[in-house]
C-alpha cells in the first residue's frame, strides 16, 4: 500500500512508526508543518514528524499553506498514492487533495466522534469529566471532523490522568487502529458510517483565559482543569503567577483511585473533613505530599507546582521552599 502521511507533533509519531515498520506498506512521502522558532533562544525547531522523517530518509515537504503550494499540489499528484494518511497535521487540506488518492484520506482522531470534534478533543474531554474516551479513524471531507466513520477503539479516563499521559496512550492505540483501517478498507470489509450531526460536540482551540484557575469553582472541577490543560493551568502566589501542574480532589468519592502513598497520609488526618476556609486559602498542609486548598466546594492537595523560573516541584519540595503557612490565599492579589 502507497502512503503520503501528514502530520505535525509527537502524537502522530507511533502511527508513522507503526507504517514504517510494516512490510506491506510504503511511506511516499511525508507532510508535516513548517518549523517553529521555540521561546527561548527563538531557534527554528522541527516538528517530531519531520525528526521521524529524516532518520528514514523520506521525501519531505513543509509548504506554508498546503492549499495555495502549486509545487506541492503537484508533486502529491505525481505520486499517485492509495491513500493519504493524516494525524494532527494542523492544515486544512481542500477537496482537491482530499479527492486524489485511490482509498480517500484517512483520519486517526483523537475522541469517539461525533464527540469532540475539533483541535483539542484530548484536552476538553479531560475537562468535562468524561469516563472514557478513544480513537475515531474516518474518510476525511471537506468539513471539520466530520468524515465517515470507519473503526473505533475506547479506552478508560484514571483519574489522575492528564492531557499529556492520556495522548500517548491514544497515539499508540490510533497506530495500531490504523493498520486494521487500511486493510480492512482495502478488502472493502468496513462500512463507512456517517456521523449524527445532531449530537457532535466541538473541541476549540484551548485560550489564554482557559488556563486561569477560578478557585470558586469545585475540587473536582479545579481538577479537570488543571489536568486537562496540562501544564499550563495559572494561578498567583504571593503576588506572581503560579502554575498548578498536578492535583488531586480530596473528595470520598475519588479516594479510591489515589496512589496509596498519598491515601495513607491523608487518612492520618482525622479532621480533614472538618477543614474549611475561603475558595483558595491553604487551610491544611500534609507532610511528604503538600497543601492543602479550599474550593468553592470541597479540598484539593496541590501535587505538583511550578513557580515563575524555575522547574517543576512536588507540592511538598514547594511548602517548604516558600515556607508556606496556614491561611495564605491562592489567586488574591
Amino acid at each position: 500500500m502507497k502512503i503520503v502521511f501528514f502530520g505535525t507533533p509527537q502524537f502522530a509519531v507511533p502511527t508513522l512508526e507503526k507504517l514504517l515498520a510494516h512490510p506491506d506498506v510504503q511511506i511516499l512521502a511525508v507532510v508535516t508543518q513548517p518549523d517553529k522558532r521555540r521561546e527561548r533562544g527563538n531557534k527554528l525547531t522541527p516538528s517530531p514528524v519531520k525528526t521521524l522523517a529524516i532518520a528514514h530518509n523520506l521525501p519531505l515537504w513543509q509548504p506554508e499553506r498546503i492549499k495555495k503550494d502549486i509545487e506541492t499540489l503537484n508533486q502529491l499528484k505525481q505520486l499517485d498514492a492509495d491513500v493519504f494518511v493524516v494525524i494532527a497535521y494542523g492544515q486544512i487540506l481542500s477537496k482537491k487533495i482530499l479527492n486524489m488518492p485511490k482509498l480517500g484520506c484517512i483520519n486517526v482522531h483523537g475522541s469517539i466522534l461525533p464527540q469532540y470534534r475539533g483541535a483539542a478533543p484530548i484536552q476538553w474531554c479531560l475537562y468535562n469529566g468524561e469516563q472514557e474516551t478513544g480513537i475515531t479513524t474516518m474518510l476525511m471531507d471537506a468539513g471539520m471532523d466530520t468524515g465517515n466513520m470507519l473503526l473505533k477503539a475506547t479506552t478508560p479516563i484514571q483519574l489522575l490522568d492528564n492531557a499529556q499521559n492520556l495522548a500517548d496512550k491514544l497515539a499508540v492505540m490510533g497506530a495500531d487502529l490504523l493498520i486494521e483501517t487500511l486493510f480492512k478498507l482495502e478488502r472493502q470489509e468496513i462500512e463507512p458510517i456517517p456521523q449524527d450531526n445532531s449530537v457532535a460536540t466541538y473541541a476549540s482551540l484551548i485560550q489564554k483565559q482557559d488556563y486561569n484557575l477560578d478557585w470558586s469553582k469545585t475540587a473536582i472541577q479545579l481538577h479537570n482543569q488543571i489536568r486537562g490543560f496540562y501544564p499550563n493551568c495559572l494561578t498567583t502566589f504571593r503576588n506572581q503567577p503560579l502554575k498548578i501542574t498536578a492535583a488531586v480532589p480530596l473528595n470520598s468519592a475519588y479516594i479510591h483511585e489515589l496512589p496509596e502513598q498519598v491515601t495513607e497520609k491523608i487518612h492520618k488526618i482525622p479532621d480533614l473533613s472538618t477543614i474549611s476556609g475561603q475558595p483558595g486559602e491553604v487551610v491544611s498542609i500534609i507532610k511528604g505530599l503538600g497543601a492543602i486548598v479550599q474550593t468553592g466546594e470541597g479540598l484539593l492537595l496541590l501535587r505538583e507546582v511550578q513557580l515563575t523560573g524555575k522547574r517543576p516541584q512536588s507540592g511538598w519540595d514547594f511548602v517548604n521552599g516558600t515556607r508556606l503557612t496556614l491561611g495564605e490565599v491562592l489567586g488574591h492579589s
